[in-house]
């Protein structure tokens, strides 16, 4: 399915270097569910971009987990988002999928990636999971003060940040013709 050409990365986890390969993708239909396993999000609350804090290696990143079957993607993005930072998604759209790769046996899986506009559903306490333990509102420009994951990282936040100001007009697109139907 690659929708756009990769960027190639690596990044190492428990001693092993794993393959990474970024693609833009409108949508994700053509990736195999069952090899799905991450869905991030680039999250926007009104112009600060969220981020959560812990983790295995306790450090800042995007809010996201693990999809948990027979969830729909979107389902698994709604369910972290609400469960690491206690806010709803009120609009998404895909950014794009990481195939990663385990050179110990060539396996691979799929990270997905989202942008979308968020709103707190009240303060943030805890993850249930105790994964993140705090979340904060950042400028997305700043990002690489908290994280910096290379090229694909650069790619994945620029590309949010291209899409979310569609997001927001399509929003304010709708709530206009709602508001006019009314």
């Amino acid at each position: 399915m690659p929708a756009s050409p990769a960027i190639i990365g690596a990044f190492t986890e428990s001693g092993v270097v794993h393959k990474c390969e970024y693609h833009d993708a409108a949508a994700f239909d053509g990736l195999e569910y069952c090899k799905c396993r991450q869905v991030y999000a680039v999250c926007f609350c009104g112009e600060k971009m969220v981020i959560g804090f812990g983790g295995q290696k306790q450090g800042w990143g995007l809010i996201g987990g693990t999809v948990e079957a027979p969830e729909t993607f979107e389902q698994t993005l709604a369910r972290e988002i609400r469960e690491e930072s206690n806010m709803k998604v009120v609009v998404y759209q895909p950014i794009g999928y990481q195939k990663v790769t385990d050179p110990r046996d060539g396996s691979f899986v799929y990270q997905l990636r989202y942008v979308c506009v968020v709103q707190p559903l009240g303060p943030f306490v805890a993850d249930p999971a105790g994964g993140v333990t705090k979340i904060q509102l950042i400028d997305p420009a700043e990002y690489r003060k908290y994280f910096d994951w290379g090229e694909i990282g650069e790619r994945i936040v620029a590309r949010a940040m291209e899409l979310k100001g569609r997001l927001s007009s399509d929003r304010n697109d709708r709530d206009s013709s709602t508001r006019l139907q009314r």
